[in-house]
């Protein structure tokens, strides 16, 4: 007994003094990011981009460029612009209450500067005080202020720079927070319920991934004829997007076409001369530029979504499309370098990629993703049609060949033959996808799940086959709480180095605009 009671008090010990130096390690981290802001006498920035990549982790950014690199002879990377970026640190990402965070609590940090509860919009923990953000700073300090993102513009992420809202899902107030902000430019996607909250029973899992597209409302004024009234003019056409001006008075544009979600389309099924996240970009820089100064946020948003359906071929086109907007932004840096600030980093990383995988132990072949054709979220829609045209079951082989056709799976001489496990593999997700229900049985419903998330089986099972071939892994369809990568350029850039929480990317833009953090209350 007395042995126990010694090694219980051990264990105490040891206990106390792990989280004792813990605690002081994040208390130094803490008291570094202050003495730095504090004993900074550089100049300030008159034009800031705030780029941030929903999902983007250190492996989605190398997957990229071993993508990108392995259109060249031997084992090469290309380098993504964003990687150029000179100071480099990176960021805590966890939630007041939660290790692994949502987008809305996440976001709420890089914006205001204060942790929140998840799946709340720039309001304290428990609802009840808003949090103001560094986008209302900028306002206030005479700035043009611009939110660009590729998902829906009441999603999450652009929702936290100008909303105010205790729930993420409650879309028709944050669109009608959007108009009342008078920020000067919101460019990209849609609205989720312009025409009021939803008064039917929606799955919001699904609608925060993308997976439908849910236009409803329970008849309310339109979001966009109260944004109209609030002097906001409404651009969907591609023509009349092109060709807006610096003078054009306050602006939402949106996509000619959009789809689940609300979103753009991915990049991977863009159609040729299709507007992308960069063209946003690019139309804010030359809406926004001008003596009084600018602040304006990117949203890369679909790398989380192509990352919470482990689409690794998805996946790098949308870090390429988002890289290009950071180019954008990078062209304007180049032209005023003294003037502009750019910070680049995520919320938080999904799926938990890994470059490297068990099955293919020490090799990798991350070129055989160039063979896939359309994201999942297409691909899905076409065995969707399958299965309703064929109620008795289809064939294997026909769904075979629609795989082979949009992954390349089954091409042997391309080294995308399937070994007998694949093919069962698949043959079971075909079952499966044909049957579209999952168990009832806990253990099969448990199983189901981890085999394909909240995907069509098929689907799912040919972006995990096509990924393992490439050497890709995952360990989620969630999201993690890895750190994330912080990249920067420009005036102040040096407070943005090292490691770092979250809120602190806040707390330094709201000290590079010369304002006072806001008291949390």
């Amino acid at each position: 007994m007395t042995l126990f009671r010694s090694s219980r008090v051990r264990a105490c010990l040891s206990l106390v003094l792990l989280v004792s130096s813990v605690a002081s390690a994040l208390h130094s981290q803490v008291l570094d990011t202050e003495a730095r802001r504090a004993s900074y006498d550089g100049p300030r920035p008159k034009y800031i981009m705030f780029f941030i990549g929903d999902g983007f982790g250190m492996a989605q950014s190398f997957a990229a460029e071993a993508y990108l690199g392995s259109a060249k002879d031997g084992v090469q990377t290309s380098a993504l612009t964003l990687n150029s970026l000179p100071v480099y640190g990176a960021i805590s990402t966890h939630a007041q209450n939660r290790l692994i965070t949502d987008s809305a609590a996440a976001g709420t940090a890089l914006a205001t500067g204060y942790k929140t509860t998840v799946n709340t919009i720039s309001m304290d923990g428990p609802r009840v005080n808003a949090l103001r953000t560094v986008a209302e700073a900028a306002r206030d300090k005479g700035l043009k202020v611009g939110i660009v993102t590729s998902v829906s513009i009441d999603h999450a992420t652009p929702a936290v720079f100008y909303a105010h809202q205790p729930d993420r899902n409650m879309y028709y107030h944050i669109a009608l927070d959007l108009s009342a902000s008078g920020f000067d430019y919101f460019g990209g996607g849609g609205f989720m319920e312009p025409d009021g909250e939803s008064d039917g029973v929606v799955d919001r899992l699904k609608q925060n991934t993308g997976l439908d597209n849910a236009k409803q409302g329970a008849g309310e004024a339109n979001c966009l004829t109260i944004a109209s009234s609030r002097g906001y003019s409404y651009v969907d056409d591609e023509v009349a997007f092109r060709a807006l001006r610096n003078g054009a008075g306050k602006v939402i544009a949106t996509a000619p076409r959009l789809v689940s979600g609300e979103a753009l389309p991915y990049a991977i099924d863009r159609r040729e001369g299709e507007l992308s996240l960069a063209d946003f970009t690019a139309k804010g820089i030359e809406l926004l530029a001008g003596p009084q100064g600018f602040f304006m946020m990117v949203e890369g948003g679909k790398i989380d979504w192509s990352c919470h359906a482990n689409d690794a071929a998805t996946t790098v086109h949308e870090v390429i499309d988002f890289d290009m907007a950071v180019r954008a932004g990078l062209d304007f840096y180049q032209a005023n370098p003294a003037d502009t600030l750019i910070i680049v980093t995520a919320d938080h990383e999904t799926g938990g990629m890994g470059v490297g995988f068990a099955g293919t132990k020490y090799d990798g072949n991350i070129s055989v993703l160039r063979r896939q054709k359309l994201s999942y979220e297409v691909v899905s829609q076409k065995v969707a049609a399958y299965r309703d045209a064929n109620p008795a079951g289809g064939s294997f082989d026909e769904v075979m060949d629609m795989l082979e056709e949009n992954f390349g799976l089954g091409d042997a001489a391309a080294g995308l033959g399937l070994s007998p496990l694949e093919l069962n593999q698949l043959r079971t997700a075909f079952e499966d996808s044909m049957r579209n229900s999952a168990p009832k049985d806990p253990v099969s419903k448990a199983l189901y799940y981890l085999n394909y998330g909240d995907y069509e089986p098929i689907v799912a099972a040919a972006c995990r086959i096509l990924a393992e071939k490439a050497g890709v892994s995952w360990t989620s369809y969630s999201h993690t709480a890895v750190p994330v990568p912080v990249r920067a350029i420009g005036p102040g850039s040096e407070l943005f180095s090292g490691a770092m929480d979250n809120t602190d990317m806040a707390r330094n833009i709201f000290f590079l605009l010369g304002e006072p953090l806001p008291a949390s209350k």
